[in-house]
Parts: structure tokens; C-alpha cells; sequence
């Protein structure tokens, strides 16, 4: 059941929500609240439930036991993860962007009101000039800004991104943090799910580890710790420091002091 929050800065609180699919409880009992203005991620493992928590604040999948609360009238705007894009499928930018439109409006005209709008927001991600291009001609940067754009296209309360550096290479990972900081700084609220530790979730303000139930929530200098990663992941797991920055290293790695140029932690 969802219901609806009174407080204006609260957008999502989820209260002892559990989903399941069969018999299998894919989430378990988290709780946490997410308030207007916060960037934070979701990260454990694969088959930690991350993309199943997500899917339940979008409202695509009910909880089989408790419930999520939104501030009334939230909007939210949805960026898939980039692999499950069909890269080939004959759409332009512009194409891609109205797609976020109702129903009711799939194909008519695209009104000059809307271009405009559209271009508003391609411009101000770094894609001027290009709403007329297939999106296969792009590269994985600007692919992943298109939907991102698209995203953003009717002006949400929270981006909500699922995996959105997972299959990039490292420049495309580097412009999707860097995207989404300024969206931030700008006053964007942004909940994201990631199982990238070092690439994306080192640099958020804040970190919800979960693997099936939350197992801590806090700032990566908290959360990204030996003791709770080991319990997100079920295996040792080294930290070490560098930059200011912790930087996890899995049980293979060697942990010397000197890898890294850092120190341990």
C-alpha cells in the first residue's frame, strides 16, 4: 500500500517494505527516508535486491509487507540502466525525449511548445544541436545524457537512476558522476543504485547498503568500512585511503600500502 507524507521536505519513506517474487523474499524489511534536496545510493551486490527496491519507490512493483509513503504529487524521472536500451531502435533525440509524454499523445505532432522545451533541457546537459541525431551515432556519454534529459523533460522532485554506470567505460562513467553532481549542486534530488564502490558510490553523499535487508546507511568514510562490507558482500574485504577518498580492494587484491599510493584504513 502507499500512502502519502505530509512533511514537505520527506519525498519517499519506505517503512518495513518487503517484495518478494514466488516464495523468495528478494527485500526484506528496510526502512529508510529519503528527503528533498539528498543524493544518495543504494549499493550491494548483484541479487542484493537493489533494481527491486527501486522498481517498488517507482511503484512498478507492489511490497508484499509494509509500505512506501510519498510526499503528495511527486514527481519522478526515470533513467533505466543503459544496457537494457535497444541502441538500434530507429529513434532520434528528439524522439527519444517525447516519449515521456501520456498515452494519448503517441505519435501526434510534436508542438513547437515542446521542442523548445526539449531543447531547453538537451542544451543544458551538454547535447545542443543534436535532437535531430539517431541515438545510435552518439557516443555512451551522450547517450546516457539523452536519457537523462528525458528524465528530466517534466521537471521531477527526484531523478531516480538505475545502475547508470554499469557498462560504460571510465570517460562515460567520469561525465555520468560529474552530471549528476551539477545536477545536484543545482538543487536536483537524485536516488541511484550502483554496485560500482570506487567508480560512483566513493563519491556520494551518502550510501544505503543493502543485501536483502539494509545492512548500514551512512557517508562512504561510515559505510565503506572491512566490517560492513564484508557483511554486504559475504567476503573480506580491504579498504584503504587515498586522495581522502576510500578505495575497497576485494580479498584477491593485495592490500600493501604503496598500490594505491594510500595508506590503510
Amino acid at each position: 500500500m502507499t500512502m502519502r507524507v505530509a512533511e514537505k521536505d520527506v519525498l519517499v519513506h519506505c517503512h518495513h517494505v518487503t517484495c518478494s517474487y514466488g516464495d523468495s523474499a528478494v527485500v526484506n524489511d528496510v526502512n529508510f527516508t529519503l528527503r528533498r534536496g539528498e543524493f544518495a545510493g543504494i549499493v550491494g551486490p548483484s541479487g542484493s535486491g537493489k533494481t527491486t527496491l527501486l522498481k517498488a519507490v517507482l511503484g512498478s512493483i507492489k511490497p508484499v509487507h509494509g509500505s512506501i509513503d510519498m510526499l503528495k504529487g511527486l514527481r519522478m524521472g526515470y533513467v533505466p540502466q543503459v544496457e537494457s536500451v535497444d541502441w538500434n531502435f530507429p529513434v532520434t533525440v528528439l524522439e527519444v525525449m517525447m516519449m515521456t509524454r501520456s498515452e494519448k499523445k503517441w505519435w501526434p505532432r510534436i508542438t513547437t511548445a515542446e521542442r523548445a522545451a526539449a531543447e531547453d533541457v538537451l542544451e543544458r546537459l551538454g547535447l545542443e544541436g543534436l535532437s535531430g541525431r539517431h541515438i545510435r551515432e552518439l557516443s555512451g556519454g551522450q547517450q546516457q545524457r539523452v536519457f537523462v534529459a528525458r528524465a528530466l523533460f517534466h521537471s521531477p522532485d527526484i531523478l531516480v537512476l538505475d545502475e547508470p554506470t554499469s557498462g560504460v567505460d571510465v570517460r562515460t562513467r567520469h561525465e555520468v558522476l560529474h552530471l549528476l553532481a551539477d545536477l545536484h549542486d543545482a538543487g536536483m534530488s537524485v536516488l541511484l543504485t550502483t554496485h560500482d564502490l570506487n567508480g560512483l558510490a566513493a563519491h556520494l553523499p551518502r550510501l544505503i547498503c543493502l543485501n536483502k535487508e539494509i545492512v548500514a546507511d551512512g557517508s562512504p568514510r561510515e559505510v565503506l568500512v572491512p566490517e560492513v562490507l564484508e557483511k554486504l558482500y559475504g567476503a573480506p574485504m580491504h579498504v584503504l585511503e587515498h586522495g581522502g577518498m576510500p578505495v575497497v580492494l576485494d580479498h584477491s587484491e593485495n592490500p600493501m600500502v604503496g598500490r594505491f599510493g594510500g595508506k590503510a584504513v
